[in-house]
C-alpha cells in the first residue's frame, strides 16, 4: 500500500480523488491548499503527490518547484491537476519536473492506470 498525497482546493475533487486511490488500495493525505500540501509532505512519507495547479496560498506550480528544489522530493512521483487543459500549463509543469498531467474532468480509470504505473505494486 502505497501513501498518495492529494492537493486540491476544491472539496469534491479531493473527496472523487481520495474514494478512486483508496478503492485502488492506497492510503490517502490530502491537503486543501498549496501551503498545507507542502507541510504534509514534510510530514507525511508521501509515494506519490497529486496536485491541482490553482490553490490558494500557494500554487501546485510552486508546491512543485519547492518540491523538486528538496533532495528528498527529487524522485518523487507528481502527477498535476488542471481545469485548464492549456499547453502553456502543460509546458510550465514539464518544466518544473512534473511526471504526469492530467486535465478535469477526467476518467478514473486514467488516474488508476497512471497510479498502477507510477506506484507499482508499492
Amino acid at each position: 500500500m502505497a501513501m498518495v498525497l492529494v492537493a486540491d482546493d476544491d472539496p469534491v475533487s479531493r473527496r472523487i480523488l481520495s474514494h478512486i486511490i483508496g478503492r485502488s488500495g492506497h492510503e490517502v493525505v490530502s491537503a486543501e491548499n498549496g501551503r498545507q500540501a507542502l507541510d504534509r509532505l514534510a510530514e507525511h512519507a508521501a509515494d506519490l503527490l497529486i496536485l491541482d495547479l490553482s490553490m490558494p496560498e500557494v500554487d501546485g506550480l510552486t508546491v512543485l518547484r519547492e518540491a523538486r528544489a528538496d533532495e528528498r522530493y527529487r524522485d518523487l512521483p507528481i502527477i498535476m491537476l488542471t481545469a485548464s487543459g492549456l499547453d502553456r500549463d502543460a509546458r510550465a509543469a514539464r518544466a518544473e519536473g512534473v511526471t504526469e498531467f492530467l486535465t478535469k474532468p477526467f476518467r478514473s480509470e486514467a488516474l488508476v492506470e497512471m497510479l498502477q504505473r507510477l506506484l507499482g505494486s508499492t
